[in-house]
């Protein structure tokens, strides 16, 4: 969206890609990343880890299907997106907010792993788009993989 602050953060998967879909049938992952930078002490000589940061993502639509496909805990991943702060009352009467980040964009990192990408062709019959923006298609129906990574850290 315009006017929104993009923010790029790369770190690996703390669990796996939690797969759901609305009551309309758009499909919606979740995911957590975790990034942990790397601090040289001058003291020691030697790098430390600094304190992580764990941020819950969100990825919609076609993308969220390929990341639930794809992506498992571990993976290295480097994710584009909005950060956005919601608040909710909890059944017990609870207020929380909490910042999460709108993912436009998600990738595996190749740093300490190798892919193979499978291009996903687009049949205007399989869009799942009618022109009005409206899905026409049960995305749980799709059966279209879209890559595979391995290696790790």
């Amino acid at each position: 969206m315009a006017g929104d602050t993009q923010l790029t953060m790369i770190g690996n998967l703390t669990g796996e890609v939690e797969l759901s879909f609305t009551a309309s049938g758009v499909p919606v992952a979740h995911f957590t990343v975790a990034s942990t930078p790397r601090i040289f002490d001058r003291k020691t000589g030697e790098w430390r880890d600094g304190e992580a940061l764990f941020l819950r993502c969100n990825l919609w639509r076609q993308p969220a299907e390929h990341a639930a496909e794809t992506l498992g805990r571990g993976s290295r991943v480097i994710v584009v997106g909005r950060l956005k702060q919601r608040s909710y009352v909890t059944r017990e009467g609870e207020a929380h907010t909490v910042v999460e980040l709108e993912v436009d964009e998600v990738a595996a990192s190749l740093r300490y792993a190798t892919a193979k990408l499978n291009k996903v062709t687009r049949e205007s019959s399989d869009s799942g788009f009618d022109g009005s923006g409206s899905h026409t298609r049960d995305p749980r129906t799709s059966a279209q993989a879209a890559g595979s990574v391995t290696g790790g850290e």
